[in-house]
């Protein structure tokens, strides 16, 4: 990490803010608030596109990974979105009740459920797959592909380590 930061000031004697607001330069150093900033910004563009489908962005996330992984079980769901057991109960539930996923048997583990879109899911989640695809475009991201394909990267690697 790096804790010199080169650009901030070396004491407190600048004012908090000027004109042009606050001094961010040492938060402009660290990864996890650039990484936040641009996902807020994204973000923005992202749920304008998922609300007339009646989508969050949790909500398409499972949706997609669902209909991209057929049989997938919630314990796999969670591992693949970080996210805790009890906080996918709910999502799974709705998408259920909206009549996008169905629970079945999982052909080789008695005590786990393999979740499938059905033919309206499949639908929504193209649908909604497109209009988030097009919120990602270079007029949106200011990224060209090779760089887009770089910050991917790059970003994988620091969440999944090694794995990458």
């Amino acid at each position: 990490m790096n804790t010199d930061c080169l650009s901030c000031p070396a004491d407190n004697t600048n004012p908090v803010a000027t004109d042009n607001g606050p001094d961010t330069r040492f938060l402009e150093s660290l990864i996890g608030y650039n990484a936040r900033r641009a996902a807020l910004a994204l973000i923005g563009h992202v749920l304008p596109r998922l609300e007339p489908l009646g989508l969050r962005v949790v909500d398409f996330s499972v949706l997609t990974l669902i209909a991209h992984n057929p049989g997938i079980t919630s314990r796999q769901l969670c591992a693949a979105l970080d996210i805790l057991p009890p906080n996918l109960v709910g999502v799974v539930r709705a998408l259920e009740q909206r009549g996008w996923i169905e629970r079945r048997d999982h052909p080789s583990d008695r005590r786990a459920q393999a979740l499938h879109v059905t033919a309206a899911g499949a639908a929504v989640q193209a649908q909604a797959q497109a209009l988030v695809s097009a919120a990602e475009h270079p007029d949106v991201t200011h990224l060209s592909e090779d760089e887009r394909t770089q910050l991917i990267r790059l970003l994988r690697k620091v969440y999944l380590g090694n794995r990458a």
